[in-house]
């Protein structure tokens, strides 16, 4: 089971003791457990969503709702957000992107991501509907931890050494199993608009994946944290449009 505590260590600000994180080995094979994680925390987060929503207004619940999920990970996945859009968005050669993104301090673009995301999240919750609103909460963290654990699989490591992310491996049916588990979910608790939302998740990483892998080569932490957030607003934008469009 440390697998399971290092992917929850890994992807969460749990206070876990050190003696259950295990090894490096451990969280080799952690991304297994991605999507279980991913519902623990969409299931926290609607949760507290629900209880504000009764006495706050949409747009307020929305915005904590918003940054309960980012700081759930400490901020992780924003910040790969910030520097996959400084490097990307640089015009460099591949070796210096992978510089830019290793620098810790956030450029215009990581800056304009991070604020054009957050803005992003709680327009798009504010905008779905009540039935959908649980249940697509309760998705946006599992489609997004789902997506590291398919991009993990779908391409190499860029880097030629260093970085966290390179003791990921290839995790053999892993990313088979992640991929039926967010459908499933998906099916589960929204139907059709679920299964769309899930499909839709899975074709955004598929795409994130061959982009990241055809400006440096695959992937490193911080475009899995880029993948994360981008693919974490999937179900929220199916969710609103479905609302939109008059569907339910």
């Amino acid at each position: 089971m440390k697998g399971l505590f290092a992917a929850f260590g890994f992807l969460t600000v749990l206070p876990l003791p050190g003696s259950c994180l295990g090894d490096e080995n451990d969280l080799a094979r952690s991304p297994a457990w991605f999507p279980l994680v991913g519902g623990v925390i969409g299931l926290s987060a609607a949760f507290v969503d629900l209880g504000l929503g009764m006495v706050l207004p949409p747009m307020v619940v929305s915005t904590v709702t918003a940054l309960v999920l980012l700081a759930s990970s400490g901020g992780l996945h924003m910040d790969g957000l910030a520097d996959s859009a400084d490097g990307f968005f640089s015009s460099r050669s591949r070796e210096r992107m992978l510089e830019i993104m290793r620098d810790s301090r956030s450029g215009p673009m990581g800056v304009m991501a991070i604020c054009a995301m957050l803005l992003l999240k709680t327009a798009t919750l504010a905008s779905v509907p009540t039935p959908l609103r649980f249940s697509t909460i309760v998705l946006m963290p599992l489609a997004g931890r789902t997506a590291l654990t398919v991009s993990l699989a779908a391409t190499p490591y860029a880097r030629r050494t260093g970085g966290l992310a390179g003791v990921f491996r290839p995790g053999g049916v892993h990313p088979l199993l992640a991929a039926a588990t967010l459908m499933a979910s998906g099916w589960m608790l929204q139907s059709h608009a679920g299964l769309i939302a899930a499909m839709a998740s899975l074709t955004v990483t598929l795409l994130l994946a061959g982009y990241s892998k055809r400006k440096i080569g695959g992937f490193t932490g911080d475009t899995l944290g880029a993948t994360c957030e981008l693919t974490e607003l999937i179900p929220a934008l199916v969710s609103a449009a479905v609302g939109h469009i008059g569907v339910i």
